[in-house]
């Protein structure tokens, strides 16, 4: 798989204008974990894990490294009550990753896809809205950018969309896999979450507001309104008309993470058969959780062009982009992963070998992190 083609991940999915945002005291805190095991992919571990709170990293480990480190000053607070955290931490993602590389094998020989490169992926954790309390969780597998089998902690059931995966839904359900799900869930990663929040209370918990700029690649281009450097992601960018919002002949692209803790994010309009003279009527409107909506009129001379050398920005985008290649990866499975909803298969089938689970402990002094063969 080229690195083309982990960009594609990073674009299976968008953010768009589902996003409701609420009142500023009520945020849906979020802990989530992402592994990545490949095969023949040129430049890149074959194993890498990452963690994220709200959106940020904090952890990293990659099977160059075998260790995993804080990527967040204020999650070296941790070791305050945990002194054992990071060299725990280390151990269980040696685990998963030698369960990740089994697991990896077993699909491929299974799909009967045992050349050229590959990914496996897994994305799990928990959401805790700290305003009423309700709790939703994951733990979501994937090959190659599709859902390959997922834990519903609604029904409490396995389910997947691959006839490939049923007779791994059934024995995980059988040995007791949903009930050690759920008590992670609702219980052990909320309360991890809640620590890492009040650990980084002073990040998590700012508003930052964002430079908004038009961009278009020539003049019969759409005319881009991109907005970068803004925090949380709870946010939304869109075009109005006479102060009426647009849909038509919009474009919505997802929220990405900048290297700097701050996110990004772009939306396209088609204005070719709108007069020159037209388009001051038009307004590119930003709008974060508990701060007062931005608005900028689209002024044609206000546009970074090619034409007139205004490249510095597109640049500094693709740079970011590069340079946070290893978060994305991750923030990308997650955003795949919230965006479908997996049914069962009609039908049932054989497999060879069976997929390792990854298996939950009920200590929650131990298990904070979703990782074979107890999550820490």
């Amino acid at each position: 798989m080229s690195l083309r083609n982990v960009f594609l991940l990073v674009s299976v999915c968008g953010l768009g204008l589902t996003l409701l945002i609420k009142d500023a005291e009520s945020m849906v805190h979020s802990l989530m974990y992402f592994h990545t095991s490949s095969t023949d992919v040129t430049n890149f571990p074959e194993f890498v894990a990452v963690g994220y709170v709200n959106g940020l990293q904090i952890t990293h480990y990659d099977s160059n490294t075998k260790r995993v480190v804080p990527k967040q000053k204020w999650m070296e607070k941790i070791t305050e009550d945990d002194p054992q955290y990071w060299d725990r931490n280390t151990e269980l993602h040696l685990n998963s990753e030698m369960v990740d590389k089994v697991n990896t094998e077993i699909v491929k020989q299974r799909l009967n896809q045992t050349e050229g490169s590959h990914m496996w992926q897994r994305m799990a954790g928990c959401e805790w809205n700290n305003e009423t309390n309700e709790i939703n969780g994951y733990d979501q597998y994937g090959f190659d950018g599709e859902d390959f089998i997922a834990f519903d902690l609604k029904t409490e059931t396995f389910v997947t969309p691959r006839p490939e995966a049923v007779a791994t839904k059934h024995k995980w359900e059988r040995i007791g896999e949903t009930d050690g799900w759920k008590h992670y869930i609702t219980h052990i990663c909320v309360d991890y979450l809640k620590r890492h929040v009040r650990n980084g209370q002073s990040v998590l918990m700012r508003k930052e507001l964002p430079l908004v700029s038009f961009l278009q690649k020539s003049p019969s281009a759409p005319v881009t309104c991109h907005a970068t450097g803004f925090y949380p992601d709870k946010a939304l960018l869109f075009w109005t008309i006479d102060g009426d919002e647009l849909h038509d002949g919009v474009e919505f692209w997802e929220i990405l993470p900048n290297n700097d803790d701050t996110f990004q994010m772009s939306t396209d309009i088609d204005l070719s058969s709108v007069p020159p003279e037209d388009w001051g009527r038009y307004q590119c409107v930003f709008r974060l959780l508990g701060k007062p909506d931005m608005y900028f009129r689209l002024d044609p001379d206000k546009i970074r062009t090619n034409a007139k050398k205004h490249t510095g920005l597109i640049a500094a985008a693709v740079s970011v982009s590069v340079l946070a290649l290893f978060a994305v990866v991750g923030f990308a499975l997650y955003r795949w992963c919230k965006a479908k909803q997996i049914t069962p298969p009609p039908s049932e089938a054989g497999v060879q070998r069976e997929l390792v689970p990854g298996s939950v402990s009920t200590e929650a002094e131990e298990a904070e992190q979703p990782l074979a063969p107890g999550p820490q």
